[in-house]
Order: structure tokens, then C-alpha cells, then sequence
């Protein structure tokens, strides 16, 4: 039985963790022979540095967000002829490239799939160094390539667009057959979009990422007492929010708790006209699949800022100012023509997506030029 070993990073819920489990379940539920395996790298490394600097992550972004999209605009960032700092030994001086060996030897895998950048370039480097030689994936979880990622030495890269490809290409000299565009993998329980059962009322998804809505409590209550749109709250794990939104008990905003079925999501999907949102990889490719009008409220420091100005440019969503929520998103859901001319744009952008990732995927490590590891 041949294995694939899966590299996230991080045990906190994230689009490396949704994008991993959605191609594990994919290629389970289908191909017998194949043996999955996720493993959180960093705690492999050391579990209680993981905590640390998953706790630390998470109170820089949110008290120190200027600072941080500073250090990642200039640290991981990459523009064209600019490689970022990362390309320094750090990875070697603090021992993450041992301990990527130590890893590889003991889970013995026929093929490695990266959903995060940094494990992706401590592989790359290892493979450069000739000390192992496995089939490698690059699976990117945003709407652009930061400058960590590995780009040499891996095998196969699935990206979201033609544009990502043609960067590959242009600015990184991989070849042509090494880049397939499969758009973000989401789990099959997120069917593409069918026949909606939609209420007199229109019905507006509000989400946030697992930790909740973020700054969206201030438009919530501004329509607390009335509104001409039924909200679904997705507060994640925020029960301090879940728990202020059930004490208000108005019947067009229902609060909801962490939802881990993505079965169940496909179901509220369904039954929503749109969607207000951060700009993550995993939401918006869900919500690209299930054809909702895509309302972007804020966006995360970092690589959330890039992603919003990538969908901004490709004009799939549309951005919402402070203190104009409903204007802007009934100017939208009561135009039928701009709801016709943003939805040709999502029809497009998802039918340039070449192939299926789990295909690409099984097709590599079926592949006779499968190889082992080498004595590093």
C-alpha cells in the first residue's frame, strides 16, 4: 500500500488543516490502496513551541496588525526579481531540517503534499541537497504564491488560476507540465452549485473564520432592531459572540456555534443568496463553488490583504465599507444585472480549472518514477 504524507502547519483550525482533511477524505473514500497520514509539523518539532507561537500568532494579528502585514509584505512577500530574506540558513540553524528527515524516515511516505508554505520550502531545500528524493506537491491555499513556498525541486504544483500558473512559469522557471489548475480543493460534501430553496426574504451567510465575525458586531447592531435581509451568524468558536447574538432574540439574526460538518455547511450554503466574509482561501472557494454573491467585510494583515486585492482585480467580490453594509449589498442583491455580470465573472474564473486535484494527486504516486528516501 502506497503512502501519502500530508504537511500542515499549525494544530489551531485553519485552510491548511480544511484544505489536507478534503483531500485525505477525497482520496479515502476512493483509492483503496493509498494510505493518508496528516501530520502538524511544528509539533512535531516540539509541541509546546507550537502552542506558543500559534498563541503568539494569533494576539500579533490582532493587536499589532500594521506591524504584521508589515514584517509579511517584507519577509514573505515576493515580488517579480525579489526573492524574500526566508532564503537565509534559518531553517538548517534551528534544526527544522533534521527533524524533516527524523520525520520522513519514520513515516516512510511514496509521496509528500504540502498545504503550507514553510514545510514545502524546508522539502525543497532537503531535495536540492540531494538527501531525499520523494515526489513532492505544492497545494497553495491562497489567490497568490508567497515567497516561502518551495518552487524548485517540487514535483507538482496546484494552483487556482492561469495567473499563478504563468507566474510559476515566468518568474520561477518551472515547467509547464509540473502546474495543474485545480482551483483551492474543497471537501465533496461542498457540492457545486444546483437549485437553490430560497425564502421570500433573502438570506445572508455571515462569517468569519473559525474564531467568529470579527468587526461585524458593529453592523449587527445597527440592524438589530430591523432589517430587509434574515442573517445566519457563523460565529466559530466565539461564544462570547454566539452567546450576546442568542440574548438579543431577534428573528432575522440567528447566531450559530461551530459548524464542523461540511455536509451541513453545504446545506446553509443552499439556502443563502450571499455571503459576508474575510477573504480566506477555503470560504471563498466554497462560496465561488456554490455561486453566492461574495461581500468581503475586512480582511486579515498578511497574506488575507493579497487575497483580497487578487479577488478585487478579478472583480469576484465585492468590498464593503464601514457604515455602508446594507446600501452596498442591496445595491447589489436588488440589481439583477450586476448579479448577472458577477456571476458570468465566478462561471468563468471556475471553468478554467483544468483538472481535479485528488486526480493530479493519485496520478503522481502512481507514477513509475516513484523513489525513496536517501541516506541523508
Amino acid at each position: 500500500m502506497k503512502k501519502i504524507l500530508f504537511l500542515p502547519l499549525f494544530q489551531m483550525p485553519s485552510g491548511h488543516h480544511q484544505v489536507a482533511d478534503a483531500l485525505i477524505d477525497s482520496i479515502q473514500n476512493s483509492e483503496e490502496e493509498i494510505e493518508c497520514k496528516k501530520v502538524d509539523f511544528l509539533s512535531y518539532w516540539n509541541v509546546s513551541l507550537e502552542r506558543t507561537i500559534g498563541t503568539m500568532y494569533l494576539k500579533w494579528i490582532s493587536s499589532l496588525p500594521k506591524t504584521y502585514h508589515w514584517v509579511y509584505k517584507h519577509f514573505m512577500y515576493e515580488t517579480k526579481g525579489q526573492q524574500v530574506p526566508f532564503k537565509v540558513d534559518y531553517v538548517q540553524l534551528l534544526g527544522f531540517e533534521s527533524k524533516m528527515l527524523e520525520l520522513i524516515r519514520k513515516e516512510n511516505p511514496d509521496l509528500i503534499v504540502c498545504t503550507h508554505c514553510f514545510p514545502s520550502a524546508i522539502i525543497s531545500r532537503l531535495k536540492r541537497q540531494q538527501r531525499i528524493d520523494i515526489p513532492t506537491v505544492n497545494v497553495y491555499t491562497d489567490f497568490f504564491i508567497n515567497g516561502i513556498w518551495g518552487k524548485e525541486q517540487i514535483d507538482l504544483h496546484l494552483v487556482n488560476d492561469e495567473m499563478m500558473k504563468k507566474e510559476l512559469m515566468d518568474n520561477h522557471q518551472v515547467a509547464e507540465d509540473q502546474i495543474a489548475v485545480t482551483g483551492i480543493p474543497t471537501s465533496e460534501d461542498i457540492v457545486s452549485y444546483t437549485a437553490r430553496h430560497l425564502s421570500p426574504k433573502k438570506h445572508i451567510l455571515v462569517a468569519g473564520g473559525s474564531s467568529g465575525v470579527g468587526n461585524m458586531i458593529e453592523y449587527l447592531e445597527s440592524i438589530k432592531s430591523d432589517s430587509k435581509y434574515r442573517y445566519t451568524v457563523l460565529c466559530g468558536k466565539n461564544d462570547k459572540l454566539f452567546n450576546e447574538l442568542k440574548s438579543w432574540n431577534v428573528p432575522h439574526i440567528e447566531p450559530r456555534p461551530y459548524i464542523e460538518s461540511r455536509a451541513e455547511m453545504n446545506h446553509l450554503y443552499e439556502q443563502a443568496d450571499a455571503i459576508i466574509t474575510k477573504p480566506g482561501g477555503i470560504t471563498i472557494s466554497e462560496a465561488l463553488k456554490k455561486r453566492l454573491l461574495i461581500f468581503v467585510h475586512s480582511a486579515l494583515p498578511g497574506q488575507e490583504q493579497y487575497n483580497l486585492k487578487g479577488l478585487s482585480e478579478k472583480q469576484l467580490i465585492i468590498p464593503i465599507e464601514e457604515g455602508e453594509c446594507e446600501t452596498t449589498i442591496s445595491g447589489v442583491l436588488e440589481n439583477e444585472w450586476r448579479r448577472k455580470q458577477i456571476f458570468q465573472r465566478m462561471d468563468e474564473y471556475l471553468a478554467s480549472t483544468e483538472s481535479c486535484p485528488k486526480r493530479e494527486i493519485v496520478k503522481l504516486i502512481d507514477s513509475p518514477a516513484m523513489l525513496s528516501v536517501q541516506p541523508g
